[in-house]
């Protein structure tokens, strides 16, 4: 039998404007938040290649850059997409419920 996943709440839908991010920690996490068309989006918040901030970069589309030497990560994924990011950023099961951002752990 599979062991059910501990859910967390982050934040509201409504928290998130639509094609951003926010930063939201919970326990020891610092996340990433993302809304992209609607569709929500979480990672780790620290960059895997310095000490910069997703929920701080630019987010095109599932990419977001870094803000601190521009790497880029696919959000969905968490794989890097550009340089100089060599390591992916982890990233978590995200379920909307009532309005609410909730991800698996």
């Amino acid at each position: 039998m599979a062991e059910v996943g501990t859910r967390i709440r982050l934040c509201s839908t409504d928290d998130v404007d639509w094609d951003s991010a926010i930063r939201v920690e919970e326990g020891d996490l610092t996340l990433a938040v993302f809304n992209v068309n609607g569709t929500f989006y979480v990672t780790d918040d620290l960059c895997t290649h310095g000490p910069g901030s997703l929920s701080e970069g630019y987010l095109d589309g599932h990419t977001v850059e870094c803000d601190f030497h521009n790497g880029q990560f696919d959000v969905r994924t968490g794989e890097v997409v550009a340089p100089p990011c060599m390591i992916p950023v982890k990233t978590y099961k995200v379920v909307v419920e009532n309005n609410d951002v909730l991800i698996e752990v």
